[in-house]
């Protein structure tokens, strides 16, 4: 052991020059990013994440992936299936999340946000005016809370925890189970209304936070 003292280790590198330093610190970053997003997903599988945080956090490592790949991006590595191929990176949810291009929680409009917004605005509106000229038949009021539901469910803005679209549903299924001809009360006009209102306030809060 004596002999060890006076010997100098050379430590060893896996880049000869800056050029190929950099060729490994960018494919360290994307193999960082890929993973980070598969724990993320495995987070909010698992309830240990908010929708608000999850959202915002794979918004942001979406972007960081894009970046990332690019400069990894040649002839070895033309797609990221090869790049996680090369490295035996397990990453199924990940590469879902990658090759959607957008978080779990936010459903794609195709580009419609505006007209959705509109649609919603509009439904809300005629819904509760309806409401107010004592229009309360089942087949009256039934078709535009339907398409209230429809193009929330549709609009990539609104959370699956929005209370407003809760309300509708709960009253979307009161009215499928009764008759066509079947009326509300004028209680439950009351609370439909007020549930309405209350729902469309907070849909323009969301928007204009």
């Amino acid at each position: 052991m004596s002999g060890l003292k006076n010997v100098e280790f050379e430590e060893a590198k896996l880049y000869k020059n800056a050029r190929e330093r950099e060729k490994y610190d960018n494919m360290a970053d994307l193999y960082a990013v890929i993973n980070t997003i598969q724990c993320l997903e495995k987070a909010y599988i698992k309830d240990s994440v908010t929708a608000k945080e999850y959202t915002a956090a794979c918004s942001k490592l979406l972007v960081q992936f894009k970046a990332a790949f690019k400069q990894v991006q040649g002839e070895e590595f033309p797609t990221v299936e090869k790049f996680t191929s090369h490295f035996k990176l397990d990453c199924p949810a990940a590469m879902e999340r990658i090759k959607e291009d957008r978080p779990i929680t936010i459903r794609d409009d195709k580009g419609n946000t505006s007209k959705c917004i509109a649609d919603i605005v509009s439904l809300f509106i005629t819904s509760m005016d309806k409401l107010r000229l004592d229009i309360r038949a089942n087949d009256e009021l039934q078709p535009d809370l339907r398409d209230l539901a429809d193009t929330m469910a549709r609009l990539s803005l609104v959370p699956d925890e929005f209370e407003g679209k809760k309300k509708v549903n709960q009253w979307l299924q009161t009215l499928l189970s009764m008759q066509a001809s079947d009326e509300l009360s004028e209680s439950q006009v009351r609370q439909l209304l007020f549930d309405l209102e209350t729902s469309y306030n907070a849909f323009n809060r969301l928007l204009h936070p």
